[in-house]
């Protein structure tokens, strides 16, 4: 195990124009910290952990976050901190002009992941903020 104890996300982040790409910066027996790049129409779809959280730090851009498997969703953007606790639904569309940037910590290491067979909706709507 390395000593590293401070990553710059620069280093880490790659982009694609086919998907989103997840690259490890740091793993260890307590968790996995992982750098996304989330290009605009780009998805990350439903899933859950089922014996963990996924904690998101959104470093740049802005997305439609997906709570549920019923089409839920809430706004996010650079500087909130996105949680979802061991079972909860969720993923995010980059509905944005420019990537979706955030380190996601996921722990334990052995948090598990299942991806949702449910059909993610092609718009999302947001109510009006008049």
């Amino acid at each position: 195990m390395t000593d590293r104890r401070v990553f710059d996300i620069a280093e880490f982040l790659q982009s694609s124009e086919d998907e989103p790409i997840r690259s490890i910066v740091r793993e260890s027996p307590h968790a996995t910290i992982i750098a996304w790049n989330v290009a605009p129409g780009q998805r990350i779809a439903l899933h859950t952990h089922p014996q963990g959280q996924d904690t998101w730090t959104v470093i740049a851009g802005a997305g439609d976050y997906q709570t549920d498997d019923a089409g839920g969703v809430q706004s996010i953007r650079a500087g909130h901190v996105v949680v979802a606790t061991a079972g909860q639904v969720h993923g995010v569309l980059n509905s944005g002009n420019v990537p979706l940037v955030f380190v996601s910590v996921v722990c334990p290491l052995d948090a598990g992941y299942q991806a949702l067979l449910v059909p993610a909706p092609s718009a999302v709507p947001f109510p009006s903020s008049s």
